[in-house]
């Protein structure tokens, strides 16, 4: 397991290597076993693969209507050393791309491949009923952990997307998703393109002694 969290980190450039459904069916059962307390196992998925993520990729494109995002990912005026560690990664993946600061429109379209995935050729949509609170939201993030561990192990790379909360009307009116649900995430599934500078970036980790007190 350690070797599948150590080797696991976020692609965002793809090869169109197929992943076949049954792949992706055996890593969601097995992921399926993470924790979940009073079993509710909260999380709802729906897998785009082949043909439906050609058709979904054109049903994105033909959006052009502004949509209220399901949530906010990220808390207004964060605080040190948050704020930081959030500049740092962005900074740091921007100079793997070769873009500078000041060059905003080169910025916001490598943002934009966001809404295809990075090129990967399969995606799951994570969403949880609208009634769940924090606890099953965090069962909803051990099974998406589980999930990647499971597919890195399996010789598969991941990029988990909060940026479709951005889009759940576009998603929703895609793969039919019933109103009492929202949208938390989605998931590239796809082989790395090693040849890709934006997929060297391995993002740092605080100190220990910055986040665990040994009481």
């Amino acid at each position: 397991m350690w070797d599948a969290l150590k080797a696991r980190k976020t692609i965002r450039n793809f090869l169109p290597t197929e992943v076949s459904n049954e792949t992706i069916a055996e890593l969601l059962e097995k992921a399926a076993r993470a924790p979940s307390g009073g079993n509710l196992q909260p999380w709802r998925v729906y897998v785009i693969n082949g043909d439906s993520m050609t058709r979904f990729r054109e049903h994105v494109a033909s959006q052009r209507e502004a949509e209220t995002a399901e949530y906010a990912v990220y808390p207004p005026n964060l605080k040190e050393p948050y704020r930081s560690s959030r500049f740092k990664v962005g900074e740091d993946m921007y100079a793997l791309l070769g873009i500078p600061r000041e060059d905003k429109a080169a910025r916001f379209a490598h943002l934009a491949r966001n809404f295809e995935f990075f090129g990967a050729p399969a995606a799951i949509f994570c969403f949880v009923d609208k009634i769940m609170g924090p606890p099953q939201w965090s069962d909803l993030g051990m099974f998406l952990q589980s999930f990647m561990l499971l597919a890195q192990e399996a010789g598969l790379d991941t990029c988990p997307q909060e940026a479709w909360a951005a889009r759940p009307d576009t998603v929703k009116s895609f793969v039919d998703a019933p109103e009492e649900l929202m949208l938390f995430c989605g998931v590239a599934i796809g082989a790395a393109n090693p040849d890709a500078p934006v997929n060297t970036l391995v993002s740092d980790r605080e100190p220990l002694d910055v986040w665990a007190t040994f009481v």
